[in-house]
C-alpha cells in the first residue's frame, strides 16, 4: 500500500471538511443568501476521497 498517498487523501479531506464547515458557517453572519452549489461540490468530492480511502483500506487488508 502507497503511505503517502493514503496520508495525502486524509489531508484533503480534512481540507475540504475545513472548507465545507466555513462554508457552512457564514449562515450565522447572514451571508446565507448565497447558493452557489459549492456546498454540495465539496460534499461529493468528500465523498469520492472517502470512498477512495475506504478502497485502499479494505484492499490492504485482503
Amino acid at each position: 500500500m502507497n503511505y503517502s498517498y493514503l496520508h495525502r487523501l486524509y489531508t484533503r479531506r480534512a481540507e475540504l471538511e475545513a472548507k465545507l464547515e466555513l462554508y457552512e458557517a457564514r449562515s450565522c453572519f447572514g451571508d446565507d443568501e448565497i447558493d452557489d452549489g459549492t456546498d454540495q461540490e465539496l460534499r461529493e468530492r468528500i465523498n469520492e476521497i472517502s470512498a477512495e480511502i475506504e478502497s485502499l483500506e479494505h484492499a490492504s487488508a485482503g
